[in-house]
This record gives structure tokens, sequence and C-alpha cells, in this order.
């Protein structure tokens, strides 16, 4: 029997689309995770939107959280910028508000967000992989992660055992799995945690280039110094590729499995987003419709949700996956999340 759970939507989107904020690169660097300074109230209520849709987990806004970009964050507190020990505050910030959005049911898990070095450059460059000579490297991407999960475990309110889950999201490179997987084996931290890989480009490569066997094997083979994810999927990427990559998903665990790497496999995590063709232009931070672009194209013009759904019934007949955990990102809804839960609930 398959289990299949639900996740939130895209949070920054939703802030942007549902509640007016603005995000650019200069006045909040942090995007979404600027309201953690500015606006918590808002962010809970949007949160919480998302709670009351009926998603099972629920991400923090945590997800450009680093050093550099508290350090670009000027407030009338810190006009030079969030220095590194004043950032403890806002991270327990960031759980607070999921709490309060959970409650008071609390039917919800809470799962740490964290991006790829490149959601936190400018322009940010999650979508290329296209990372600084400083950061080029398996072994800088380690100490780089590993230097922000310290962030969090050097924060006070004990604010790992409040969460349930740490998610890696929208990884662009081969050699940034790996450092993830080091770093959290390093941080100390035992929550079980996901590992989400992004796949924008017309053919099935992730944006480095690397196959989807490779990105497989990066991320569930034994490796001495790095933990093994508990689930491993895609993110933010668009709907219409689900289909072909999770076949070679699939065949990749089921290979990992026969080799004997893994003894089973680990939970489907898959959260593409909800534009409409948009995407998003790094450069004049806007979602745009390509050129000649219609509102349905030549693709599926059925309802996100009922696309979605029908690709979860699919990959959970086909196999390995025996757990999934589904939900949107960009431009993904409450209403969205709601509307895919009563098509897979039915």
């Amino acid at each position: 029997m398959v289990s299949i759970e639900f996740l939130d939507g895209g949070l920054g989107t939703s802030l942007q689309d549902q509640y007016g904020v603005n995000f650019d690169s200069t006045t909040t660097p942090l995007w979404s995770t600027h309201l953690l300074v500015s606006d918590p109230s808002t962010l809970q209520a949007c949160q919480k939107d998302f709670v009351t849709a009926g998603a099972d987990v629920l991400l923090t806004a945590t997800y450009q959280v680093s050093s550099e970009g508290f350090g670009r964050t000027r407030t009338a507190q810190y006009p030079n910028g969030i220095p590194r020990e004043a950032i403890g505050q806002y991270l327990q910030t960031a759980v607070d508000c999921a709490e309060k959005a959970n409650a008071p049911q609390g039917r919800a898990r809470i799962a740490l967000s964290l991006g790829p070095y490149g959601a936190c450059m400018i322009p940010g460059q999650e979508y290329s992989g296209a990372y600084d000579s400083e950061h080029d490297s398996e072994e800088a991407l380690y100490h780089w992660h590993l230097d922000r999960l310290r962030l969090f475990l050097s924060s006070e309110g004990d604010l790992l055992s409040r969460l349930q889950y740490v998610a890696f999201e929208t990884l662009p490179r081969l050699d940034e799995v790996r450092a993830v997987r080091r770093a959290i084996r390093d941080s100390g931290i035992t929550a079980p945690f996901w590992i989400a890989c992004v796949f924008p480009r017309e053919d099935d490569l992730l944006p480095d280039g690397s196959s989807i066997e490779e990105v497989v094997q990066a991320a569930v083979a034994p490796m001495e110094n790095g933990l093994s994810p508990w689930g491993i999927g895609i993110n933010c990427t668009k709907l219409h590729k689900l289909s072909g990559l999770l076949k070679l998903f699939g065949e990749g665990v089921s290979s990992a499995i026969a080799k004997g790497d893994i003894s089973s496999s680990p939970s489907l995590v898959l959260y593409p987003d909800g534009t409409n063709g948009e995407v998003y232009n790094t450069t004049t931070q806007v979602w745009e419709k390509p050129a000649g672009a219609t509102a349905g194209g030549d693709r599926d013009s059925r309802p996100w949700e009922v696309q979605l759904a029908e690709i979860v019934r699919r990959v959970t007949l086909q196999g390995p996956f025996t757990n999934v955990l589904v939900g949107g990102c960009c431009k993904a809804t409450s209403q969205d999340i709601k509307n895919l839960r009563e098509q897979l609930k039915n």
C-alpha cells in the first residue's frame, strides 16, 4: 500500500500574489525569509492558509537563510546589515511562525527549508548552478552548507527538536547533492532529510549536465562521510516534465536496490511549480511568459491539480516508491494544495 501525504505550496509567490508583499534583491535580499525580520504576522497568516488547505508538512520560511543574506539586510536596528550573532532570533521566529500557523490542531509536521547556495546569490543561480569561483566545488559547498546548519544549531530555543524534517531544495548540481549529505552528517542533526533537485532544462539533465542516474547515485549510494536521505525527488520544475523524469528516477532507485546500495526505496518528494507557462527572470526579478507562449500552449490544459494527481497515481502504480510527499512550488497556492488533496483523496 502506497502512502500519500501533502506538502505546502509556494510561500514566496503566495506572499506576493495573495498578500501583496514585494521582493527585490536590493531591499529584501532574503526574499520570503525577510518577513522574519519585517512582518512575521503576515508570514504566519500565509502559512496558516496551507495548514487550513490540508498540508501534512509545512516548510519554514528559511529557504534563503545565509549569513551573507542577513549581512545585506539593513534595518533601523542594524543599518549596516544584520550581524551573524543576531541571526538566531530570526531563526527562532521562523519556527515560531510555523508552529503558530499549525496551531491549535498541530496536525502538520514542520520541515526546515534550505535552498542551494545559488538561491543566496544575486542574482539567484539555483536554476543554472553557475556559482562563483569561491563556491564552485564540492568541498566549498560542503563548508558553506555546514556553516549554515550551524546557524540553527547555535540558536537558542532548541530549534532542531521542534523540527520533524530538513529539506534541501532546488539543488542544481551533483557536487551539491554530495555536499549536503556530508554537511548534515557533520552537523550532528539527526532529523530525517530529503534532497530535491531542479530540472529547468528542456532535456532530462540537471542544470550542471548530470543525468538522473547520476543524481540518484549521488543521493542514495553508500557514502562513508555522508548520511542517507529519508527522501529524494524533484521541486520547482515544470509539470509537463514530471512523467519522464519520474520514470528515470524510478529506474535509478530500482537499480540502486538491485545493486544492494540501498535495501528499500526512499520516499519520493514531489513539488513542481504551479505556473501556467511563466518563467522567472532573475535579471528583471519578475515572472514572464516567454514570447509566443499561449495560456495552454500545445501542452495539457487541464487544471494543475488534475494533472499532478494523475502523475502521482501513475508513479504509485509503477513503483518502486511506497511513500509519496506531494505539494507545489512557485505559484502553487493554498487553494491548489486543497484541490490536489481532494483529487487524490477521492
